[in-house]
């Protein structure tokens, strides 16, 4: 997949407010600092479309990008973590970021943002865990690639393998990206097109199953159906 265009929508701190659209939205989330901004602006090649910078923890509200004019959306979420906030902001952030992730319907997947230098921390272990309790469907990202060397970057994401797979029976997807470099864009990309793909059909069937229910209920109700409803009856059923 190619993303051909890529747009700010709005930001905001309540779910209630985010887009009212159905279409799919792939979140990105992860602790201050960990290239959350720098890998939206690579996936996308749209430099400077997600605010990117040096002071940790400037993501403040939960951000969507319409993509390849509303096929779908990606959202920068807040980061977690970042210990010079104080106790009751943090509380806040905690407050906006649950309500998105457990509460809007339109949140496809969330990818869950690590950065590939550091061995496991527990504040990550933390999250993934309490993701996995709430059955909220995730992808590991591994971000800066580019910034340690291949042997010790595979080094650390087995690492969390190994301590993921201590609580788990399998693992979610994972990816290792540079945003420097590019690296795993193709991945990612693809990752969602197979995703966006699966909505659709999902969509459809539910679309033709209804149809199909609806005709069904004029049936009983009239005693009588036209030659165009059945039609419409009968491709439902091939589907």
């Amino acid at each position: 997949m190619e993303i051909k265009n890529a747009k700010y929508e709005i930001s905001n701190a309540k779910v209630e407010q985010c887009p009212a659209t159905d279409v799919p939205e792939y979140a990105f989330i992860g602790r201050s600092n960990v290239g959350k901004s720098s890998l939206i602006n690579m996936l996308t090649r749209r430099k400077g479309l997600a605010k990117t910078s040096q002071k940790p923890g400037k993501t403040l509200l939960i951000n969507h990008f319409k993509i390849n004019d509303g096929a779908f959306y990606i959202v920068d979420l807040p980061g977690y973590g970042y210990a010079q906030r104080g106790k009751a902001q943090r509380e806040e952030f905690r407050g906006i970021i649950e309500q998105y992730i457990l509460g809007r319907q339109q949140m496809t997947l969330l990818f869950v943002l690590i950065d590939i230098r550091h061995k496991p921390q527990k504040i990550d272990l933390e999250f993934l865990s309490w993701l996995g309790e709430n059955q909220v469907p995730f992808a590991i990202v591994f971000t800066k690639a580019d910034k340690l060397g291949p042997n010790a970057g595979l080094a650390h994401v087995e690492d969390y393998k190994k301590e993921l797979l201590n609580y788990w029976e399998e693992l979610p997807p994972i990816f290792i990206t540079s945003s420097e470099k590019s690296t795993g864009r193709d991945d990612l990309l693809n990752y969602i097109e197979e995703i966006n793909r699966k909505v659709h059909l999902e969509k459809n069937a539910e679309e033709n199953v209804g149809n199909a229910e609806a005709i069904v209920e004029k049936v009983s109700i009239d005693g009588d159906v036209d030659a165009e409803e059945i039609s419409l009856q009968d491709n439902a059923e091939e589907k």
